[in-house]
């Protein structure tokens, strides 16, 4: 069994404290697999792997997490995501779990006739692999997984440009509205991430059998 919650917009540290508490719940198993949805008013999170040393762009408060990674920018119009999986049925396979939410993001953004895509020795998700849409960082304790991936949809991609997020230009960001031609809202990516939550997390696990195509990540993932 699977479960949505859609948090609508929360301030990040709030969010950031029920989503560590709904892991140790899910680790107790009082909670079934659960996808968390939300939009945060804008911030700057910062993963294990630093910031470079870099300022933030003024004004955003920045948060350090324990999810892999660099730092990143969060703000209305991006769709973040939170799977809290219990990866001992799944066989403890922290790859096979980031490979499986990057290919959430790739059915989800197809809805819109975006064609996505993985990209070796580049986390997250790609169009044309040139244009980042989508980050990945991913941290497991007592082997359930909690933080995930944060989709842009209409949000401003300004403020990547004021730093390197995940190590990257962020004039590379680009968003579900650039790549789709016309404006999309997070509201009308809903339906899509629920059903590719659906469809790629409900299948009965098989050990070593991924189930789509696309290149081996590391266990602590980079943006």
């Amino acid at each position: 069994m699977l479960e949505v919650r859609d948090w609508g917009l929360r301030p990040y540290e709030e969010s950031l404290r029920e989503m560590r508490e709904l892991r140790r719940a899910r680790r107790r198993q009082e909670v079934p697999d659960t996808l968390l949805l939300v939009e945060h008013p804008p911030v700057i999170t910062v993963g294990v792997q630093g910031d470079d040393g870099e300022p933030a762009p003024s004004g955003i408060p920045v948060v350090r997490v324990e999810r892999g990674g660099k730092s990143t920018y969060h703000g209305p119009g991006q769709l973040v995501g939170y799977p809290i999986v219990d990866l001992n049925p799944r066989g403890r396979d922290v790859r096979r779990f980031v490979h499986d939410v990057e290919e959430l993001v790739v059915r989800a953004v197809a809805a819109f006739g975006i064609s996505a895509e993985r990209l070796p020795g580049k986390r997250g998700v790609w169009v044309d692999g040139t244009r980042k849409i989508a980050s990945v960082g991913v941290a497991v304790e007592e082997w359930v997984t909690f933080h995930g991936f944060a989709l842009n949809v209409d949000n401003d991609l300004g403020p990547f440009r004021a730093f390197h997020p995940c190590g990257f230009d962020g004039r590379l960001m680009t968003s579900v509205t650039e790549e789709a031609g016309h404006p999309v809202t997070v509201k009308e990516l809903r339906a899509p991430v629920k059903e590719a939550w659906q469809a790629v997390f409900s299948p009965a696990f098989v050990p070593g059998e991924a189930r789509a195509s696309g290149p081996v990540v590391s266990a602590v993932p980079e943006g």
